[in-house]
Order: structure tokens, then C-alpha cells, then sequence
């Protein structure tokens, strides 16, 4: 059975990054995408590139909005004739620095995108799927939920969280016939490592090498996927040091500055969006709260 081809897939934040190599991965499979994002003008765009490769639609999304949430997931569900076979919670940010300099938003913003955004959208979907004994839900999260590196103390709390949610969750579903996933990229090559410096260690992957994993957990479920496959095990055994050898192991790989000592300048843009990703977007960069005002 074809997992892919003409289902309908909704995915989070995939006006961009690994939403949008996503979205084309499973277009050329045959699948019907639903996008959703904060962004609508970048999203609007994004439906015109990829209607190109097959059936897309998309709708603004503000995942730290419950309503925002369930009308984006009820228009997926009209568009794909009544349910959604997928979702895939890949909505998130980054903000980074130490954290005694986080502002109260970055935080905020933090959590509420990368972890009560991704239970939400879990809420909200699951009860269809439990009634058809069907589905898919694959949560993005990073291998930063299982390697705490400073400078990423809100981000490793919500990535952790979605680790650990995810697994809970595959458990409860299974008897229903759903299955949930959890993807860990390493570092990517996207906006979010913008103004960091490279090492051997923080190599970014492609966020194609990402969409090919998610991919693959569809054509065959299973609960942890990390990219590369053996990642997952190196970072648990790291797990088990001490602090001293964690430090030192953090030291050799150039992970206890990276997200410490940054060109500011050259994040500087990106960080603006992150520690402010609450509310949609609309033309002219115009930020819609939940209440419905401009600011």
C-alpha cells in the first residue's frame, strides 16, 4: 500500500526550509499538499512555485493559535475530501544566545511555537484519525532534543519536549492504527543557523536530506528517525557523561560556543522574526494578533 500517493498532507510552517522541500518531495510522489504559514505573502508564493508539481493549496497559520489551528486543519480537510491522512507539526524557531539575555518574547515564542504548537496540532487531528484507524502525524524536532548545547536553553526545553511527547503519543495511538513520528534533523542549512559559525560537528545537512527522511517514514513508520540514522545513538551514549566529559565532548566539537558566538549582525534579521512568532503575517508585513488588530 502506497502510504504517499494520493493522500492529503498537511505541513506546518512549509512556506520555507524544510517544510517547502518537503511539500515538493511528497508532490512528487503523488501526494495532495496542504500548506500552512504565518508568512501569507511567502506562502502565497510557495502555492504558485509548487502548484507547478502537483495538487497544493495553502492557508495562514498561526500554530500558537488554537482557532488559527483548527480552521487551517478544517479547510486541509475540505481540500482533501474530508480528512487528512498526515500532519506534519514543522513549524518552528530559533532563537539563540545566553540565556540570561532572552527576552521574555524570545522565550515565549520559543515554547509556544516549537512545543505548544506541535501539541495543538496533535489535539486537533487525532480525533479523526482514532475514528478512521488511520493516519500519520510526524513531529519535527531537532537532535537538539537530545543534545543540550549552550546557547539554545528555550529551544532545547521545546525540542526535548517534543521527543518525549512524540514517543508517549506513538505508544497511546498504536492500538487506534495511528502512528507518530519524531524527526531530529542535525543542523540544517536554513535561516535558522544564519550568522553561526561551521564546524565538524555542526556540518549542515540539506533540507532535502530532511524531506528524504521524512519520506522514507512514511513509506515505513517508525517512532525516532534522525538524520543521519546513527545520530540518534551517538547523541544518547553522550548522554550518559558526566559533566566533565560532557563539557570536554562539547569542547572538541565546537558546540559549547556555536550558539554563543554569533556574527549578530548577520542574524540579526531572523532572530527579529523569531522572538516575534506569534500572530499571521498579512501583506505588508503587517503582524495580526489573536484579537484581530494590527501592529
Amino acid at each position: 500500500m502506497d502510504n504517499i500517493r494520493g493522500k492529503t498532507i498537511a505541513i506546518t510552517g512549509a512556506a520555507r526550509g524544510i517544510g517547502y522541500a518537503t511539500a515538493t518531495a511528497l508532490l512528487a510522489r503523488g501526494a495532495r499538499v496542504v500548506i500552512g504559514d504565518r508568512d501569507v505573502a511567502l506562502q502565497e508564493s510557495a502555492v504558485a512555485q509548487l502548484g507547478r508539481l502537483g495538487p497544493v493549496s495553502g492557508y495562514p497559520l498561526d500554530v500558537t493559535d488554537r482557532e488559527s489551528f483548527a480552521t487551517f486543519l478544517d479547510k486541509a480537510r475540505t481540500d482533501g475530501g474530508g480528512h487528512i491522512d498526515v500532519l506534519i507539526n514543522n513549524a518552528g524557531v530559533m532563537p539563540i544566545g545566553p540565556f540570561l539575555e532572552q527576552s521574555e518574547q524570545a522565550i515565549r515564542s520559543s515554547i509556544e511555537v516549537n512545543l505548544y504548537g506541535v501539541l495543538t496540532g496533535c489535539q486537533l487531528a487525532l480525533p479523526d484519525m482514532v475514528r478512521r484507524r488511520s493516519g500519520h502525524i510526524i513531529n519535527i524536532a531537532s537532535m537538539s532534543g537530545l543534545i543540550p548545547v549552550p546557547g539554545q536553553v528555550p529551544y532545547n526545553a521545546a525540542k526535548f519536549g517534543v521527543v518525549g511527547l512524540s514517543v508517549a503519543l506513538a505508544d497511546e495511538m498504536a492500538p487506534y492504527g495511528v502512528e507518530v513520528s519524531v524527526v531530529m534533523p542535525p543542523f540544517t542549512r536554513t535561516e535558522l543557523i544564519s550568522g553561526t559559525k561551521e564546524t565538524a560537528a555542526t556540518k549542515p545537512a540539506e533540507p532535502e536530506d530532511i524531506a528524504a527522511a521524512i519520506v522514507k517514514t512514511l513509506d515505513k513508520p517508525k517512532t525516532h528517525v534522525s538524520v543521519p540514522g546513527p545520530l540518534r545513538f551517538i547523541a544518547q551514549a553522550a548522554q550518559t557523561l558526566g559533566p566533565r566529559g560532557r563539557r570536554w565532548l562539547n569542547k572538541r566539537l565546537g558546540l559549547d560556543t556555536v550558539f554563543l558566538e554569533f556574527d549578530q549582525q548577520a542574524r540579526q534579521g531572523y532572530e527579529q522574526r523569531a522572538q516575534q512568532a506569534l500572530g499571521v503575517l498579512e501583506g505588508g508585513n503587517k503582524q495580526q494578533d489573536r484579537s484581530g488588530q494590527k501592529s
